[in-house]
């Protein structure tokens, strides 16, 4: 491979991140799918709609892996998600914070974006205190506390991180059969689940679901099949193009949040590069802005009392450090983790739950 060829490919598998994100954002904006809305919908209302959206692009995305694995030579273990050990106390401390903080900040990451894109700028002031958050959570003086403490609290697998590898473990399966049928299992039964309630089967719910998931299909094959290189022309090892971690990725927000911060601020000394999930977040906001105007509901809104804005730079702050602190958010946690089936990302999504219900029942306490 040549060095324009491998410059063609690299911006082919940016400029696909941001197409997807483009309708991606759309779609998000025109479906309300929310992972805050299907918590507080169901806990405060009863109503599962949004949750059975969630939980049907959870099933297409997890079987779509599935078939990746088994067609598209992908693997788990090149994901973000495949670690040496399980470190559940950030985990879960890490997704209460981030639960805790969407709700203060009246949304999760993505539905930060989607907002912006149709006007509020309260959520640019999220983004920021977010993505300032985030970096030094990953870089900074909390990331000196958060590796000396809580990171070392972790226990080892015994198998592994994946449902595929334990599958695979009892069953005598190779890796790629035991990760098409677990992902098939699992998508059977959410699937199930969420299309068992007749009034949820409407266009708007199919589409959140089925667009949603779609799009993480799309982007892991995006990083696992396009963006993947056997041999660099300079350092002669395989690579995946564009992604931060340096393997597969598909959608998650805090990260790609802090990076552009980061890019912002020192762009200049040449290191700075565009990544996989940097591409997306011009996407989604793009996308949502062009639902907003087609609907008529484009609005600049802003803060009109202190509170207000103390609540929600208190919600980025919150959502920054525990996104980090859980490898990921309800995207990148509650939707790429989960299709892929990893342990870990059960943890992490369920102290994001469980986050969020504890604010909310506090919230109606003081209300």
């Amino acid at each position: 491979m040549t060095a324009e060829q491998l410059q063609w490919q690299t911006f082919a598998v940016l400029a696909l991140a941001f197409a997807g994100s483009v309708v991606l954002g759309h779609v998000l904006h025109r479906t309300h799918f929310c992972a805050l809305g299907a918590v507080s919908d169901w806990f405060l209302m009863g109503n599962t709609h949004r949750a059975r959206q969630w939980a049907l692009a959870i099933a297409v995305a997890a079987l779509g892996f599935g078939a990746l694995m088994l067609l598209g030579g992908i693997s788990p273990l090149n994901t973000i998600y495949n670690t040496q050990r399980l470190p559940w106390l950030s985990l879960l401390m890490g997704g209460a914070m981030f639960g805790v903080g969407m709700v203060l900040a009246s949304g999760c990451a993505s539905k930060s974006l989607v907002r912006l894109g149709a006007g509020n700028l309260k959520q640019l002031v999220v983004l920021m205190a977010m993505g300032m958050a985030a970096l030094a959570t990953v870089r900074g003086l909390p990331a000196v506390w958060r590796v000396q403490s809580l990171d070392r609290i972790d226990m080892a697998w015994m198998v592994g991180p994946f449902a595929s590898q334990w599958l695979a473990h009892f069953s005598a399966w190779s890796l790629p059969v035991a990760g098409a049928v677990a992902s098939l299992l699992a998508a059977l039964c959410l699937s199930l689940w969420a299309l068992s309630d007749s009034s949820f089967c409407n266009r708007k719910n199919l589409l959140s679901g089925l667009g949603v998931g779609l799009v993480a299909v799309l982007f892991w094959w995006t990083s696992g099949v396009l963006a993947w290189v056997p041999e660099h022309p300079e350092t002669l090892e395989s690579v995946f193009l564009t992604t931060a971690s340096g393997r597969m990725e598909s959608m998650s927000f805090v990260g790609p949040v802090g990076f552009w911060l980061d890019a912002f601020l020192y762009f200049s000394d040449g290191t700075k590069r565009v990544s996989f999930g940097m591409a997306m977040l011009p996407g989604v906001v793009l996308g949502a802005a062009f639902s907003a105007w087609r609907a008529g509901t484009f609005r600049w809104e802003g803060f009109t009392q202190t509170n207000d804005l103390v609540r929600h730079l208190s919600g980025g702050l919150l959502m920054g450090v525990g996104g980090v602190m859980a490898l990921g958010c309800t995207f990148g946690q509650g939707l790429s983790g989960l299709s892929t089936l990893n342990l870990g990302s059960l943890l992490a999504t369920a102290g994001i739950v469980l986050g969020a219900m504890l604010t909310l029942k506090w919230q109606m306490a003081h209300e």
